[in-house]
């Protein structure tokens, strides 16, 4: 009888363990640093009739803070970001008058990333299509 007890108290702990595993993933959205200093970087452009959507995200998805930061959204337009700590995102605006093309950004430790901006694919029925 208390074998079959032992049984299920071990069983209950197993399933709140994987519980427990599941839903931490879920939380950090799988997103656990492997590198020490690593950058996500995400332009998005949304070109409608009369005008342009734009932004830039940025996240430091490495495991240590990211420091001199720079953006370069072409054009010579520049913006400094400083320091980036681990797990933080940032979206900035490109400047009026960019031409959109791609993003570079830099920071310390040998990160250089250069990203051409993303165009959502237009759907009958959406703004914009």
């Amino acid at each position: 009888m208390v074998e079959s007890y032992r049984f299920f108290i071990i069983a209950g702990i197993t399933v709140i363990g994987i519980i427990g595993a599941v839903l931490g993933i879920s939380l950090t959205k799988g997103s656990i640093a492997t590198q020490e200093y690593e950058i996500d970087v995400d332009p998005f452009k949304d070109p409608q009739n009369l005008f342009v959507t734009a932004r830039v995200m940025i996240q430091n998805t490495g495991s240590k803070p990211l420091t001199n930061v720079l953006v370069n959204f072409g054009n010579g337009q520049t913006q400094l970001i400083g320091t980036l700590d681990p797990g933080k995102k940032i979206i900035l605006s490109p400047p009026d008058g960019n031409s959109l093309d791609q993003v570079v950004v830099t920071a310390d430790n040998g990160i250089a990333i250069v990203k051409e901006y993303r165009i959502p694919p237009k759907m009958p029925g959406m703004m914009g299509s």
